[in-house]
């Protein structure tokens, strides 16, 4: 029976939706919802056989691998909606939906921008079309004979005029599609932007972090993975909304001491880093200043004037290998970060060679 820190009974209602958040939290699960809904059916069946499972995998301090959720047979409802109540659903589960409806949304907007790319296609051909009728008619006017020579500029005139008319039309076409398409570029950035950015700290997302080796020159690059100290234990004393100020705070002092480098979220209180162009030494003497500029912050809670101090970061240091990938190497800094919490926590563990 998987019960966590619960007690012997099953938690509803906001218990409930902390009990999970706690539960991926622990296992370093995203708040993704395939994630919420495998947290939720085992949170709201502590004694039931997915959560019997978890429990005899997670025995010894083990973690759950994403395969391992995949494996223990989470389902998610067509469309994306998991099959959770809605009000178990928090608003960082709700928000993540909503970034897969935004990712809906751009790529009609791409089938969009392409229509008005065929329109004015065809805008340019009618205008070629038109060109091509007006030379034939100056043509049959040099061949008209002379007594029904104003007959014919006549109906030249008509000719033009209706020319007219047609491009003024598909002109204001083409002008109205073309502000609709730098409307619709300017959005598809925009929500580019957003699906590779934490919408909490404003750093860049997991996502965004393990594709960042592209196109960035040469190293060497180091990989630091930072974990928060007992950080669930400012969410269970001072509430959620304090521990997302602190995480906050926390971001803004990794980016400032970080400058130059990529700093992002990597999920829940972690952080993760990548520093380029500098050697092993000066990459440690970096992350360990930044390990104790966060260590020197004070929080002051802004409702009672309330001092929260004590906050440290305990972080694993890699340099990347020829070849590895960012995510090979978050993995081994992951090992070193453990050790950094075994070895007592506010202190920072680099490889040795």
């Amino acid at each position: 029976m998987y019960l966590g820190k619960l007690g012997s009974g099953v938690p509803t209602g906001n218990g409930l939706v902390r009990a999970i958040i706690t539960f991926l939290e622990d296992q370093r699960l995203e708040p993704t919802p395939v994630n919420y809904t495998f947290a939720y059916r085992v949170m709201s069946d502590p004694a039931g056989e997915l959560a019997c499972e978890v429990a005899r995998r997670i025995d010894g301090g083990f973690r759950l691998s994403s395969s391992e959720v995949e494996e223990l047979g989470i389902t998610v409802e067509a469309g994306g909606r998991s099959s959770i109540p809605p009000d178990a659903m928090p608003p960082s589960v709700q928000s993540l939906a909503m970034s897969e409806a935004d990712h809906a949304r751009a790529a009609e907007a791409k089938q969009q921008i392409a229509g008005f790319e065929a329109m004015v296609s065809a805008m340019h051909k009618e205008t070629r079309a038109f060109g091509r009728d007006l030379a034939a008619s100056a043509d049959a006017l040099n061949a008209v004979p002379g007594p029904d020579i104003d007959a014919a500029i006549a109906e030249l005139a008509s000719i033009t005029a209706a020319m007219r008319a047609r491009v003024e039309i598909a002109e204001a076409r083409l002008a109205q599609a073309t502000r609709e398409a730098s409307e619709l570029r300017q959005e598809l950035a925009v929500a580019h932007e957003d699906a590779r950015r934490d919408p909490l700290t404003e750093l860049p997302n997991r996502r965004a972090f393990e594709s960042a080796l592209t196109n960035r020159g040469d190293g060497p690059f180091h990989v630091a993975l930072c974990d928060v100290d007992h950080f669930k234990s400012v969410n269970d004393r001072y509430g959620h909304p304090v521990g997302d100020r602190v995480l906050k705070a926390i971001a803004a002092t990794l980016d400032r001491e970080c400058a130059g480098h990529l700093v992002a979220r990597y999920g829940g209180e972690e952080f993760a880093l990548l520093i380029g162009g500098v050697d092993g030494a000066a990459a440690a003497a970096l992350l360990e200043r930044t390990r104790r500029a966060v260590g020197a912050r004070r929080y002051r809670l802004r409702e009672t004037a309330t001092v929260i101090d004590g906050i440290t970061m305990s972080a694993g240091l890699v340099a990347l290998l020829p070849g590895e990938t960012i995510i090979d190497g978050i993995a081994r800094a992951d090992r070193l970060l453990y050790a950094a919490k075994r070895g007592g926590r506010n202190r920072m563990v680099g490889e040795t060679r």
